[in-house]
């Protein structure tokens, strides 16, 4: 459960003290879970893998380097229109704050769930990383 705490500490800064703690996890769960309570961040780094544009910015946030920024349009892209729109209508916020929200707190998010191999485990291993890595050449 490390990870959703850590993305509705994240997600909680970027809007504000407004949303709900409780609501919050609640729908991002609904909006990124893997169905075990957690934020399926290999499944995430599956999605902008398929997107060639993505790749790099992928890399960046995985890597030990600065995090690459993603526009709240490429998140409404990546996570779908009607998802952020649920997303936000159960947080009480407009689409774009919500995909902004999302935009400012997803970067840091992946990077320190790649830290200490928690995303390295969710992809199969090294093995697991390299099949994505070749992913990205294609």
């Amino acid at each position: 459960m490390e990870l959703m705490k850590l993305g509705t500490e994240l997600l909680s800064e970027k809007l504000g003290s407004g949303v709900d703690g409780d609501s919050l996890t609640s729908a991002l769960s609904v909006l990124m879970g893997g169905g075990d309570g957690n934020i399926d961040v290999a499944g995430l780094a599956d999605k902008m893998s398929a997107h060639s544009d993505l790749s790099g910015v992928l890399g960046s946030w995985l890597g030990d380097g600065e995090n690459a920024p993603i526009s709240a349009g490429k998140i409404m892209d990546l996570l779908g229109d009607s998802n952020i729109s649920d997303f936000a209508s159960k947080l009480g916020l407009n689409n774009a704050t919500a995909a902004s929200g999302l935009a400012d707190a997803l970067p840091q998010l992946m990077d320190k769930a790649s830290s200490g191999g928690n995303l390295l485990d969710s992809l199969g291993g090294v093995g697991g990383l390299m099949d994505a890595a070749k992913s990205f050449l294609k």
